[in-house]
């Protein structure tokens, strides 16, 4: 099962500095931010994905600028990536329609022959067909019963366009692996079109509309689909996230999927932004990060002070206070209460909007707490050996900029490799 990482300009400055919360001087984005794999030194992935939909385009606005969005058309995939290098190679690079950028759209903006275009200029080893993301689901559905008339158009409208795909592939290139896209309402319903699309020709599937779905309901989909076709057949599941139940989908026999749920999680996950492996293989051990956001950047702590409820000055104090004990704590000069204190008297105000005596019996700052003291005993940074923990130490697991936040992505992308690759089979890098 390869693990294939969904990116949307995931980079950071290699040269930040995490003590002074600095950029590297003359510092110009892109041309000097690294992926992932240049600074692990390796790559955390098995390819990447990048969705139509985040390159952009008059119809679609994108993630990448004007410039950017040509460049990637003009010099390829591989080398905007920098995959180029030998020893990514073999790395594949995946390619969608970005559905979710058009879902509220009647059509999709792209034509079948305008994606196979897109996908051979740019130098992809997989592209999807286009297709139209249908949200009802119902397991209790068999076959082609139930489904909305909106989500019976969507299906049609995909198939369609796979057909359509398909035969533009077929003549206008062959150096992409083509991947019929499946949408459905049901396990039925998918199952149906991922016949319809081996019976068109595609061996390799690419199945779509999981992310809102439950485990249970993602397994369910996949073994009505996994019947209907030739065992040969390959499945890439579309934005995956369930890491901890990677084990349960094994049996199912999927060839690839796509995600950016490590790195995301980092930094919008509630309580779960550090990854570490776990005693039992197929697991993950979860740490919450520990958030001393800068106070002269924090909308919610500027806003307290135009208010005139807090000093900026004082803000600035507390924050400096907190970093102090966090960094004396890693090099053993400070006990773990003699850290979270400070770090808490400074969440009371981000939280609260009070100071921390008066809202000392607050049930949320108790859990809070709780939760970073389970971080700091634990040290997790210091059981890690990826190059992000090796230098950064205590910082990785500081919630703070995004040039930070970032790092712990890149390490959870690490952490998760090496439980996929545990769990099917492969060697861990």
């Amino acid at each position: 099962m390869k693990f294939i990482f969904a990116d949307s300009l995931d980079m950071v400055d290699p040269g930040y500095d995490m003590l002074t919360d600095r950029l590297s001087p003359g510092r110009k984005p892109y041309w000097d931010d690294v992926y992932p794999h240049e600074i692990l030194g390796y790559a955390p992935y098995d390819g990447m994905l990048v969705s139509r939909g985040i390159v952009g385009d008059h119809r679609v606005p994108g993630k990448y600028t004007h410039s950017q969005a040509q460049r990637f058309r003009r010099e390829g995939a591989r080398r905007f990536l920098r995959l180029d290098r030998p020893e990514f190679k073999d790395l594949q690079i995946f390619g969608d329609c970005g559905a979710f950028t058009y879902v509220n759209e009647l059509e999709p903006p792209y034509s079948p022959e305008e994606m196979v275009e897109f996908y051979d200029d740019c130098g992809f080893t997989h592209g999807c067909s286009v297709d139209h993301i249908i949200f009802d689901f119902d397991e209790e559905f068999e076959g082609l019963d139930g489904g909305t008339d909106e989500a019976r158009r969507r299906f049609e409208i995909t198939l369609d366009n796979a057909s359509a795909f398909l035969s533009a592939s077929k003549r206008l290139s062959n150096r992409f692996v083509p991947m019929g896209a499946v949408q459905g309402w049901s396990p039925g319903s998918m199952a149906i079109a991922a016949q319809r699309l081996v019976a068109m020709g595609y061996s390799y599937l690419a199945i779509g509309g999981m992310v809102p779905l439950k485990s249970y309901q993602i397994r369910s989909c996949l073994r009505a689909i996994r019947s209907s076709v030739p065992p040969e057949t390959q499945i890439h599941v579309l934005g995956f996230a369930k890491a901890d139940e990677i084990a349960s989908f094994v049996p199912l026999d999927i060839t690839s999927f796509d995600t950016t749920s490590p790195l995301i999680r980092a930094f919008k996950d509630e309580k779960q932004n550090y990854f570490l492996p776990s005693n039992e293989s197929d697991r993950l051990r979860y740490f919450t990060a520990i958030r001393v956001p800068q106070s002269i950047e924090n909308p919610r702590l500027q806003r307290l002070v135009k208010r005139g409820l807090f000093r900026a000055e004082d803000l600035t104090r507390l924050e400096a206070k907190a970093l102090d004990a966090l960094r004396a704590f890693d090099r053993d000069e400070a006990e773990v209460d003699e850290a979270l204190s400070p770090v808490m008297a400074y969440n009371a105000i981000l939280i609260h909007e009070q100071p921390i005596e008066d809202v000392k019996s607050s049930a949320k700052l108790k859990t809070i707490a709780d939760r970073y003291r389970h971080t700091l005993t634990n040290r997790p940074w210091r059981s890690c050996s990826c190059p992000i923990c090796q230098s950064a130490q205590i910082d990785v697991a500081i919630f703070r900029a995004s040039n930070r936040n970032k790092r712990r992505g890149i390490h959870n992308l690490h952490v998760f490799r090496t439980l996929v690759q545990g769990v099917t089979g492969g060697i861990a890098q």
